[in-house]
């Protein structure tokens, strides 16, 4: 799965979306994880699905709701604290039915998580995610 940890920059495709965001000053890549999953609404893949759940993790930093902070998480926080942009309200509730969907709906990367004898520990990690994203500080 390419995944060490239950966290959602644990993995190399959420690391390889922090490498795009450090390449721009705005939210395209946010856009664009997004819209990949989106148009992969009947069958998402593994690596778009770890990507959206990164971006959905740059929007929560960026509204004031880090989270964990560990070696994985030093370059976004760094470009989150360099770029402090007000994530714009349809982006953000995008992202929040991109969590719904990996949490209750088709999801290969939930159904990968599942196959691992614990995975309440990546669910939980997601739900943080998804609370931390809807909340304003």
């Amino acid at each position: 799965m390419g995944a060490w940890g239950h966290n959602t920059f644990d993995n190399d495709d959420a690391c390889d979306f922090v490498y795009d965001m450090e390449k721009v000053d705005d939210l395209s890549p946010v856009e664009r994880a997004f819209t990949r999953i989106e148009r992969e609404a009947e069958f998402p893949y593994l690596a778009s699905e770890e990507m959206a759940l990164a971006a959905c993790e740059v929007l929560a930093r960026l509204k004031g709701n880090p989270g964990y902070h560990n070696a994985y998480t030093e370059d976004v926080d760094a470009w989150v604290a360099a770029h402090p942009i007000e994530p714009p309200t349809p982006l953000v509730e995008r992202g929040l039915a991109i969590i719904e969907r990996v949490l209750h709906g088709e999801s290969d990367l939930r159904a990968r998580w599942e196959e691992v004898e614990d995975a309440e520990p990546w669910i939980a990690a997601v739900k943080d995610l998804q609370a931390r994203l809807t909340t304003s500080t």
